[in-house]
Formats: structure tokens, sequence, C-alpha cells
């Protein structure tokens, strides 16, 4: 939580404190929330911050490099730390539930990939689209 803090404040960021909630609030979600969760999530520690607040913050924290804004199709920018450990993501497109997870055959896979084709792999975002299997 305060490492968000520690890293706006390493990049000059001024740190108000409905910013530093905003920024406490974003680490400690364990999900993608998008700016209208982290509103009501801040809002429920500290009931003055605006959802304007938070918009400006969310959009601050993405432009210094803090955040990493995900788009899973449904229409909502969702965010995540950006310093968090590499992840794919598996989204059931029933519900919206977003599923982390790692796997090393893809990532060795994607290295291969990127060296057959003479690149040397920097990064890379992997969103999975599915629906449940029904059991029967």
């Amino acid at each position: 939580m305060s490492d968000i803090i520690a890293r706006c404040e390493a990049r000059g960021l001024r740190m108000t404190d409905q910013r530093r909630v905003v920024a406490r609030v974003i680490g400690a979600a364990e999900d993608h929330p998008d700016v209208e969760e982290l509103y009501a999530r801040a809002a429920a520690v500290d009931p003055r911050i605006s959802l304007a607040t938070v918009y400006r913050t969310v959009k601050l924290f993405e432009e210094a490099g803090i955040l990493d804004r995900l788009e899973f199709g449904d229409g909502r920018a969702r965010y995540e730390d950006a310093e968090r450990d590499h992840h794919d993501h598996l989204i059931d497109v029933n519900t919206g539930r977003v599923i982390e997870f790692v796997d090393p055959e893809i990532e060795q896979l994607q290295e291969r990939i990127a060296a057959r084709l003479g690149y040397r792999l920097i990064g890379h975002r992997l969103e999975l689209l599915g629906v449940p299997v029904k059991k029967g």
C-alpha cells in the first residue's frame, strides 16, 4: 500500500491526503477495479472525497506509470498496480470476472515466437476471453 505512495513521491507527485487514500485503496485491491469502484472504496475511508478527485488521481497515477489501465472489452477501464508481479488474464465474458494466472509454457512460447521473428521480448499482455464450460 505505502509502496504506491513511496513511488508517487519518488516521481515528484504531490501527495495530498485524498491522493494517499486513493493510493491505499489501489494498493489493497486484489481485483481490477474501475474508477467508480475505486471511488466507492475511497469514499468509505474518506466521505469527503469526490468522484472527480478519484478520476483525476487515477489519471495522474496512470500518466506517472504507477497504474496500468486495462481494457477487457466491457466498456470499463480497470486499473491495477503497474509493479505487481507479472500475470495474464482470463476474462469470463458472461460475468466480467477476471482470473489472473501465470503459465510457464505460455511464457516460454512467447519468448520462442519473438526470437523466431527476430525480437527479444521485453514485455507482453495476454488476455484470454472465455465462457465457462458446462459440466454435464
